[in-house]
C-alpha cells in the first residue's frame, strides 16, 4: 500500500492548481485523474486538423493582479500566451436592434450601454460600486464560507467598509437591483442580463446573486479582462502540469477514484481503479476533492455525515449542455467576426458561440473552428432509448446549425465539419454525473456565506472546484483551490501566501 501526504482527486484546473500549490509548499502530492489527459472542462480534443476546446473557451484572471497571474508567479512558471478579448463578447438579441458589443475599455463600454440601454446608468453605476468592493475583497484572499475560527479570522481581515455596505444586498438578486435604479421596465436590458448571467451563474437575473452578478458583468473591462489562449485551452492545464512537476508532484491519469474512507487515524484511504481494470488503495493524510459534490455520497458511503448528505441532496439539478463543434472556411465568416458571441435563438435555445482566430492553432490557415453551446436539462438525455436519442440529437444539431447560419451568414454547404455533444458525451469525458456543466447556480441562498465550504465536516477532506466559492470559470476554481490549500496547510502549521501584485 502506497502512502502519500496528500492525494488530489481530479486534474481539472482546480485540481492542477491545488496539487501544484501543495507541492510548492513542500508536501508530497499525488494527483489522480480518470481521463487520459488533464484539463477537465477546460480540456481539448482533436478531429483531424481541428482542435476543439471541450467546454471553457475563454479565461479570466491573466491580467496583473489576477488570480492566474498571481498563481503562475508563485509557482515560478510563465503563464500561457494569450490575447485580451476586445470586445469580450458581442450579444445579438435577434430583435432587429444593433448587437451589443462589450468593449474592454470602460469608457467605450459605458458609451455602448448608454446607446443600447438609455436610462440604465444608475444600474450600471451600482454594479460598478459592488464590483469594486468585491474585487478589493477577493484580492485579500478571504475564506468563504467560514467553518472555523481561522476561517473567520481570514474573512474578517479581508472585509472593508464597502463590503459591509454591500452586505446589505447579500440576499438580493441582480433583478432586484433594477427597480432600485429605475430600470424595472427595460425588457431589452433584462434580456441582455439574462443571457450574460446564465453564462457565468447558470441562472437568469432573477436568480443570480447581486454581489456575484455585479462582478461577472464587469469581467471583460480593464483592469480585468477576458483572454483567448493561443493554441488551445489545454495550454492552461499544460502550464500547471509543468509547475506540478517542477515542485515534485506527480500526476497519474487513467485512474478513477471510487471510494474515500476515513482510516480511523486521522487520515484517508482512497480506493482506485485504472482504465485497464487494475484496482488498489492509497493512504493519505489529506484528500482534496475537486469532483462535483453530488458524487460525495457515492464516494463516501456510510462515512458521509447525514446532515451534510441532506444538504448535498438539496442542491437540485445543475444544467447540461448541447455543444456543436464545427469548422468552416474563414472567408465565409463576416469580416472582423469577434471571438465570442451570444445569440438569443429559440431552438434549441440561446447560443454562446466561440470562433477561432487566424493563426491561433485551432484550425488550418484559411479555416476557422466554430463552437456553439446551449444549456439543456441534463437528466432527460439519459432516459432516452437509442432511436429517440439519435432523433433528439439530430434535431438539436440541425437547430444549432440553423442558428449559426442565421448569425454568421453561413450556407448549409459551408460546413467542413459539424458534430454535436450532449450531456451523455460530457459525462463520458468528465465523469460528471449526468454530464452536468458548471457548478451550483449562484443564487442568493448559495453564494458567498451561504455556499458550500471548502472545509468539510470530515477532517482532512477538502473541496474545491466550480461548486465552491466563488463559483465556476478557470479563475473561480483557481481561487477555490487556493482557499482549500491555505486551510489544509494551516491545519499542518504552515502558511501559504502568494503575491497580490501578480509579478
Amino acid at each position: 500500500m502506497e502512502s502519500r501526504e496528500v492525494v488530489v482527486v481530479g486534474a481539472g484546473i482546480a485540481g492542477l492548481t491545488a496539487a501544484a500549490l501543495l507541492a510548492r509548499a513542500g508536501l508530497p502530492v499525488l494527483l489522480l485523474e480518470a481521463h487520459q489527459q488533464s484539463g477537465g472542462c477546460a480540456g481539448t480534443f482533436r478531429r483531424g486538423p481541428y482542435t476543439f476546446d471541450v467546454g471553457a473557451t475563454q479565461v479570466a484572471g491573466l491580467e496583473p493582479g489576477g488570480i492566474h497571474a498571481r498563481l503562475f508567479a508563485h509557482l515560478g512558471v510563465a503563464p500561457p500566451a494569450a490575447t485580451a478579448l476586445d470586445p469580450g463578447c458581442v450579444v445579438h438579441l435577434d430583435d432587429g436592434t444593433p448587437p451589443i458589443r462589450i468593449w474592454r475599455h470602460p469608457g467605450r463600454w459605458q458609451a455602448e450601454r448608454r446607446r443600447q440601454f438609455p436610462g440604465s446608468e444608475r444600474f450600471w453605476a451600482l454594479c460598478t460600486l459592488l464590483h469594486r468592493a468585491n474585487w478589493d475583497f477577493a484580492a485579500r484572499d478571504p475564506v468563504l464560507p467560514p467553518r472555523s475560527l481561522w476561517d473567520l479570522h481570514q474573512l474578517l481581515a479581508a472585509l472593508g467598509p464597502a463590503n459591509l455596505a454591500a452586505g446589505l444586498l447579500t440576499a438580493s438578486s441582480v433583478a432586484d437591483l433594477l427597480p432600485l435604479c429605475g430600470c424595472a421596465g427595460d425588457r431589452r436590458l433584462r434580456r441582455f442580463l439574462d443571457l450574460q448571467l446564465r453564462l457565468y451563474s447558470q441562472e437568469p437575473a432573477e436568480r443570480t446573486a447581486a454581489l456575484y452578478g455585479a462582478t461577472v458583468l464587469a469581467m471583460a473591462q480593464e483592469p480585468l479582462g477576458l483572454w483567448h489562449l493561443h493554441g488551445s485551452m489545454q495550454q492552461l492545464a499544460a502550464r500547471l502540469e509543468l509547475a506540478l512537476a517542477r515542485w515534485g508532484g506527480r500526476l497519474l491519469c487513467r485512474t478513477r477514484v471510487e471510494e474515500l474512507r476515513p482510516d480511523g487515524r486521522g487520515g484517508w484511504r482512497i480506493g482506485w481503479r485504472s482504465a485497464a481494470g487494475q484496482a488498489g488503495e492509497l493512504e493519505a493524510g489529506d484528500v482534496v476533492c475537486t469532483l462535483p459534490p453530488q458524487l460525495l455520497p457515492q464516494l463516501l458511503g456510510p462515512a458521509l455525515p447525514e446532515r451534510y448528505g441532506r444538504r448535498i441532496a438539496g442542491f437540485g439539478e445543475p444544467s447540461g449542455a448541447l455543444v456543436l463543434y464545427g469548422a468552416v472556411p474563414r472567408r465565409r465568416l463576416p469580416e472582423g467576426v469577434p471571438g465570442h458571441l451570444q445569440f438569443d435563438w429559440p431552438d434549441p435555445g440561446s447560443l454562446f458561440v466561440s470562433v477561432s482566430q487566424e493563426g491561433d492553432g485551432r484550425a488550418p490557415a484559411g479555416q476557422a473552428t466554430v463552437i456553439a453551446s446551449v444549456f439543456t436539462p441534463a437528466r432527460p438525455w439519459f432516459e432516452l432509448a437509442s432511436d429517440a436519442y439519435g432523433a433528439a440529437k439530430a434535431s438539436a444539431l440541425a437547430g444549432i446549425r440553423r442558428g449559426l447560419e442565421a448569425l454568421l451568414g453561413l450556407a448549409p454547404a459551408d460546413w467542413l465539419h459539424a458534430e454535436l455533444a450532449t450531456p451523455r458525451g460530457f459525462a463520458r469525458w468528465t465523469g460528471r454525473p449526468n454530464g452536468y456543466v458548471g457548478g451550483l447556480g449562484q443564487r442568493p441562498g448559495r453564494f458567498g456565506p451561504f455556499g458550500l465550504a471548502s472545509r468539510t465536516p470530515l477532517p482532512g477532506l477538502w473541496l474545491c472546484g466550480d461548486s465552491i466559492h466563488p463559483g465556476e470559470g478557470t479563475a473561480g476554481v483557481s481561487l477555490s483551490a487556493l482557499t482549500a490549500c491555505r486551510q489544509l496547510l494551516h491545519r499542518r502549521g504552515l502558511d501559504l501566501e502568494i503575491s497580490r501584485a501578480g509579478h
